[in-house]
């Protein structure tokens, strides 16, 4: 087969991979199951799926569709291939604003794509929890239906054309059709009419209209996807006295991939909801009671109806990105009900708020009912659509499991349903996470099982078997928009008769007669248990390591919490940090999800001596270039960085470092020593020549710049008395951290730092502390990091405290006290309550602000227009926000904040000629742009170190550091 797959590769303008790293990767999705595919492709055109499919018919393999690769039954796993179209069929092909239709190929992102769209008043209804990621390929396969369905229906209500690849390779387009177009297609010679005929006379039987009736979910449920849709068919001028035209695009939405290969969507769009919005977050004392309230606020017109329990709020308790998004909690509610309102006018908004008001004081059991608007909505919704990948910070081998987590039921049900499912839980004593889409009567309930041990795997098969028996009695729907996939296609006939079944199974036969489309989805299914992603009662590895990885019982469990949610493959036009490298190459193996499942992979199964001994786990950190995004906007707060750096420890240990590694480890070092000589070391490092040798022999980008040397280091010019350290009477004394990059390379920073301190009143301390580890940790050298935090920290224990802070200037030296050092240091407590006394120098400002210490009058009143790039780690652990609010004291400073994501430099990594392609591509993403397209008068502030540099070789512009800046602007 591998040298079938060779032959294939060398027909194909895609890419076909077979490496073991890259089938590893693909054999998860964000489902509890496991399967090594034979092969990966993605292809590049229609030829290239042709050809797949001629592949799999001669060869008797299967090929997999898949897009985001967030689908929660196991869809997109499988040993077959595994297609993955996100990366090429990414276009959006035409936008009607006249016909509000909109026609994209299957990987276009569903929020990159209404973005586009907005300024014509359009977009797509449909609204998943993972919408900034999910692809439209994925929700038409899986019917998604997400927080506005019950405003504006689910995906199936969207798709008006599909164009696909029928299973002997034709390219068929699947629309709407009159009765007699439909008698037309059923005469065709071809695949496509023996389809058409088929449909036609299976339906058109009364006993089967009969069954389908009977047994399908109650019709009032509109998001169900248990099966195929035959029963959306049965609704048409074909077989019933509806006018409405058959299209086949309804059974196909929602079949999971397992009827065609979809190549292009048209859509039907949305206009724009009413600007004026609301959102009122009802609280409730227990879940019955939230319950109980949804038939009534549903009468309110509601755009939004949304749960979410006390399970999922305990989960942001340590994500530090999630933490301000609380702001609206009010006492210790059991469950939460997040109702959204929107009007044309602010009079008839107050009124339906009103309105609202009054059903759930006077209706139901709320105790708090806080009114939300504008941003402050987005922060509540984006709490609740985290609740996913938060469910992954439950610490230990137990999971909050999706297996029953899809269930929905007519609305007069819901609360009769909800008590007979929590007594099923109580039975097998389990505690139940509770949220989701109330308003459309699904909730996305998930039992805590380990399903590393067996006991607990036949929990989860008589849990589902359970539930399924219920939502039966209650003629709902075992799948409300995640699909039965895997987990859930064992059901399915229980779910809707045997008739029915084998209906289902006479239309894949038809549509896919040789099992080449997702075999083993919806129909003919194994066994939900088997193929797992973890081996039941297999003895789990005790991995050693450097670092402390005690707040997850492991490295091996640090990289377990990543659930496959798929954050990290969100586009940079979504605004954040994670993950610039897959926004750089789009390959899955440079996404945060990939490092952990690789790591999880050779971890568990290596049997090497040292697990960490692999080219694989070398490959996919590579292109990570530890800016620390995931820790913050990952919800289950996987931190690459650190599995990166001990990762990087580990494998030193058997191959050694490249002088390259070594002298960027030791920068400090090296940096030292040149400024002994700065005007010799600047001019070997900018003269073309010498610089060239130097490039060459370190394999340095040519095209870099290196940075310079200050003529003196900070610490020469304090120790010969030439900066005041204090004022006559100081408001308070700091310690100052004079970091590495400040000392030798950006002195001048240093200087404007303590003349900022010293005029604003502040006395400035400094002593003979240790360099901060930062270039130590990003190279793996844990030791001299693990040296350097433990000095830093038996240097500081004894005069950092509340009344004498430690701040200082660079923020990913100063932000690693808060950090990796409470992983390094031998005294965790100590370096914990340090941590909470050390602070970036902007954020010391600040706080000072605040306090009413520093005023604006302090400051020029002269005008500026200063845009800010905040530096990675600083929006990992603080924010950006003090950096903008200490420029904006002086009161004619106009300032904003570049949205960008990371600058793409990070340390060293830019400077390696084999990353200097994607560094630059990162930077192109958004911060490029933006201050080319500012003018020369505005001013540029950044500070990072890496940032400013790599502004200056990507624009090129000089950035300054927002002390500098504020430094100039004293009176």
């Amino acid at each position: 087969m591998q040298n079938l797959l060779q032959l294939l590769r060398n027909e194909l303008e895609g890419e076909l991979l077979v490496d073991g790293l890259t089938t590893k990767l693909y054999a998860t999705d964000a489902s509890v199951y496991r399967e090594i595919p034979l092969a990966v492709i993605l292809p590049k055109t229609i030829s290239d799926l042709k050809k797949i499919i001629r592949f799999c018919q001669k060869n008797h393999t299967s090929m997999i569709p898949r897009a985001a690769g967030t689908s929660l039954a196991g869809q997109c796993i499988g040993g077959g291939i595994v297609v993955d179209i996100s990366k090429y069929f990414a276009q959006i092909i035409d936008i009607d604003s006249v016909n509000e239709t909109i026609t994209v190929h299957p990987g276009v992102i569903r929020d990159d794509m209404n973005r586009q769209i907005e300024a014509s008043g359009l977009f797509l209804g449909p609204n998943t929890s993972t919408s900034n990621r999910a692809m439209i390929g994925g929700m038409v396969g899986n019917n998604s239906c997400g927080t506005t369905s019950i405003k504006y229906g689910v995906t199936r209500d969207k798709v008006l054309e599909l164009h696909t690849l029928l299973s002997d390779g034709n390219e068929v387009i699947f629309k709407e059709i009159s009765k007699e177009e439909f008698e037309q297609k059923m005469k065709l010679d071809s695949l496509e009419g023996k389809i058409y005929r088929t449909i036609y006379e299976k339906l058109s039987q009364k006993d089967t209209q009969e069954k389908i009736r009977q047994e399908f979910p109650k019709p009032e449920i509109h998001r169900r996807n248990t099966g195929y849709a035959v029963d959306c068919l049965l609704d048409t001028e074909l077989f019933s006295n509806r006018t409405k035209k058959f299209n086949m695009c309804e059974l196909l939405t929602g079949s999971e991939g397992t009827l065609a290969f979809t190549t292009k969507i048209k859509l039907k769009l949305d206009r724009l909801p009413p600007k004026k919005t609301a959102m009122v977050a009802a609280h409730f004392p227990t879940i019955e009671s939230c319950l109980l309230a949804v038939n009534p606020v549903m009468q309110c017109n509601l755009y939004t109806c949304e749960m979410m329990d006390k399970v999922i709020l305990d989960c942001t308790k340590d994500n530090l990105k999630y933490q301000k998004n609380k702001f609206f909690i009010e006492g210790d509610p059991k469950a939460i009900l997040m109702l959204q309102l929107c009007d044309d006018s602010e009079e008839g908004l107050k009124l339906q708020v009103a309105n609202l008001l009054d059903v759930l004081n006077n209706n139901t059991e709320s105790y708090a009912n806080p009114v939300l608007h504008n941003e402050e909505i987005e922060m509540a919704l984006e709490l609740r659509k985290a609740g996913l990948g938060l469910l992954g910070n439950i610490v230990g081998d137990e999971k909050a499991v999706a297996c029953i987590e899809d269930t929905a039921v007519a609305l007069p049900d819901l609360a009769n349903y909800i008590a007979e499912f929590s007594e099923i839980m109580k039975t097998h004593r389990q505690n139940v996470v509770y949220y989701a889409h109330a308003g459309a009567g699904e909730l996305h309930l998930r039992p805590i099982l380990n399903l590393k041990k067996h006991d607990d795997v036949r929990l989860f098969k008589q849990i589902a078997e359970e539930v399924a028996d219920l939502v039966k009695k209650y003629g709902g729907s075992l799948s409300g928009e995640h699909g039965d996939g895997r987990v859930r296609a064992e059901f399915i006939e229980k779910m809707v008769g045997k008739a029915n079944y084998e209906l289902f199974r006479n239309i894949k036969q038809v549509f896919d007669p040789h099992g080449i489309f997702n075999p083993g989805k919806i129909t003919d299914a194994l066994p939900m248990e088997t193929s797992l992603r973890y081996e039941p009662g297999r003895e789990e590895p005790e991995i050693e390591t450097l670092m402390d990885f005690s707040d997850s019982l492991g490295i091996l469990r640090a990289a377990e919490r990543c659930n496959g949610s798929g954050d990290c493959r969100k586009s940079a036009a979504s605004g954040g940090t994670m993950c610039p490298s897959y926004r750089a190459t789009r390959n899955e193996k440079d996404t945060t999800r990939a490092r952990a499942n690789a790591l999880r992979e050779f971890l568990t199964t290596s049997e090497k001596p040292n697990k960490f001994d692999h080219e694989e786990l070398k490959e996919v950190f590579d292109l990570c270039i530890s800016c620390k995004g995931c820790q913050n906007e990952c919800p289950s707060s996987v931190d690459a960085a650190v599995l990166k750096s001990e990762f990087q420890y580990n494998y030193q240990k058997i191959h050694g470092s490249s002088l390259r590694t070594k002298l960027f480890a030791y920068n400090n070092r090296l940096n030292h020593f040149a400024s002994i000589a700065p005007t010799i070391y600047n001019s070997f490092c900018t003269n073309s020549w010498t610089s060239k040798i130097f490039k060459n022999l370190l394999n340095i980008a040519p095209e870099r710049s290196i940075p310079k040397i200050s003529k003196r280091s900070l610490r020469k010019i304090i120790a010969a008395g030439e900066i005041n350290l204090k004022p006559e009477n100081p408001i308070k004394i700091v310690y100052l951290f004079v970091d590495e990059f400040t000392n030798y390379l950006d002195t001048q920073i240093g200087v404007d730092c303590i003349n900022l301190l010293v005029k604003l009143n502040y006395g400035v301390k400094i002593v003979a502390h240790s360099e901060s580890g930062r270039a130590f940790i990003s190279k793996g050298f844990l030791e001299q990091a693990k040296k350097c935090a433990d000095r830093n920290i038996e240097i500081f224990r004894g005069i950092i405290n509340e009344k004498t802070p430690l701040v200082g200037i660079e923020p990913s030296a100063i932000l690693s006290f808060r950090d990796e050092y409470s992983r390094l240091a031998n005294d965790k407590i100590a370096a914990k309550k340090l941590a909470k006394n050390v602070f970036l120098i902007e954020e010391f400002l600040q706080n000072e602000i605040k306090l009413g210490h520093i005023k604006s009058s302090q400051f020029t009143a002269k005008k500026k227009i200063i845009k800010i790039q905040g530096h990675c780690h600083q929006k990992a652990l603080s924010n950006v926000v003090c950096t903008f609010d200490i420029l904006n004291l002086p009161k004619n400073f106009h300032v904003t904040v570049i949205p960008s994501g990371c600058c793409g430099m990070a340390g060293s990594f830019g400077f390696e000629k084999e990353h200097y392609e994607v560094s630059m591509n990162i930077g192109e993403q958004t911060l490029f742009p933006a201050v080319r397209r500012a003018d020369k008068e505005t001013v540029i502030a950044a500070n990072g170190t890496s940032c400013r540099h790599q502004i200056k070789d990507g624009t090129p512009r000089e950035a300054e550091h927002p002390i500098s800046i504020l430094s100039k602007a004293l009176i």
